[in-house]
């Protein structure tokens, strides 16, 4: 199935809030880079529709992880959060974010195939998600904290949440780790043959 088609498929399972999350996702869709942005200048997906890739990605490892260790959490709840965790990574409607990059060096030299917009209002990316979204669809707390806090320890800022995830927070969270650097970024799990030999010597 083509990234198009999940997504499509993931959209059908907001039931309770469809409206307000129909009117949003159109809005996205037709006003914003929403469908071919990059999800990152030079590292995971740096390529036109990287950015719906990964948030596809992400929802669906959501769901898995949700199977087996939240089921109380509903589908709605995981595509909203999942599929629209880097929102904010479009820019603002007709302010894109990611442009590409016309400097062949940075392109050779670094892969960096597109640029941050240097016409961009700076805003936090989780922050930027969170008032784009709120804006249209109302949220749950949960669902609020697991936007603004998906990129967990990794971000300084989110100390003052530590240790006071939700459980939707630390699912999104892992699922985003895993997809970027597991999934989209190949990076290869390595056993350590001590271990096993262990195990089995």
């Amino acid at each position: 199935m083509s990234v198009k088609e999940r997504y499509e498929f993931l959209k059908n399972k907001v039931t309770k809030r469809k409206k307000e999350f129909d009117v949003f996702i159109n809005m996205f869709e037709k006003d914003t880079s929403w469908l071919t942005s990059p999800a990152s200048t030079r590292f995971h997906l740096n390529k036109e529709g990287g950015l719906l890739e990964h948030s596809v990605g992400v929802t669906e490892m959501m769901l898995k992880l949700r199977d087996t260790l939240a089921p109380e959490i509903s589908d709605e709840s995981c595509v909203i959060v999942g599929l629209l965790h880097d929102a904010g990574k479009i820019g603002m409607p007709g302010k894109p974010r990611y442009l590409k990059n016309d400097n062949q060096w940075e392109i050779d030299k670094r892969n960096m195939t597109y640029k941050i917009n240097p016409e961009e209002v700076y805003m936090g990316l989780a922050a930027r998600s969170l008032y784009l979204i709120a804006k249209y669809i109302p949220l749950s707390d949960s669902e609020a904290q697991a936007i603004l806090y998906h990129d967990g320890q990794y971000v300084e800022s989110n100390r003052e949440a530590a240790h006071h995830e939700m459980p939707l927070t630390l699912l999104v969270h892992f699922a985003d780790l895993w997809s970027a650097r597991v999934i989209e970024e190949g990076l290869k799990i390595k056993e350590d043959s001590a271990y096993y030999d262990k195990k089995t010597g």
